[in-house]
Formats: C-alpha cells, sequence, structure tokens
C-alpha cells in the first residue's frame, strides 16, 4: 500500500467518528442534563378490608366441590367395553 493509501483510511475513519459521535448527540442528546420524574410506591399497609358480603356469603357456590351432571356414568362405560 501506498502512504497516500493509508492516509486516505485514516482520514476517512477520522471523519466517520466524528459524524457517528455529532449524529449520536444529535439523536440522544445530552443525558447528564435532563432531569427525569420517578413513579414512587404507596407504602404497604397491614390493614386488610373486609370481602365483599355479595359475593362471599355461606349460600355461594364453593368451587371445591365435585358436582356431576346426568346419571350413573358406571354402568355405561363397561357396556362400551364389550
Amino acid at each position: 500500500m501506498k502512504k497516500s493509501d493509508i492516509a486516505m483510511i485514516i482520514l476517512i475513519a477520522a471523519v466517520s467518528m466524528m459524524l457517528a459521535y455529532f449524529g449520536a448527540q444529535a439523536i440522544l442528546g445530552n443525558v447528564q442534563n435532563e432531569s427525569v420524574q420517578v413513579k414512587t410506591i404507596d407504602r404497604i399497609s397491614t390493614e386488610v378490608t373486609e370481602p365483599d358480603p355479595s359475593v362471599f356469603n355461606s349460600n355461594a357456590i364453593n368451587p371445591t366441590v365435585e358436582v356431576i351432571i346426568g346419571g350413573d356414568q358406571s354402568n355405561n362405560s363397561d357396556q362400551g367395553l364389550q
């Protein structure tokens, strides 16, 4: 390579780095001078509110109880295997 080729590569690399730096500064801005507001959470209290009596009452449906709809299925399953 000639000296002029090496000098041209160095010049192009330097100009590219300067363009990238100033382009990033234009897009991102100067982060150090900007203020930021951060949301804070409320303090957790130990107070427990009572549940809604229209949902939690003695007449409510218990979803943990097994419900069988229809007749006795044990006799029908034996007949299907024959």
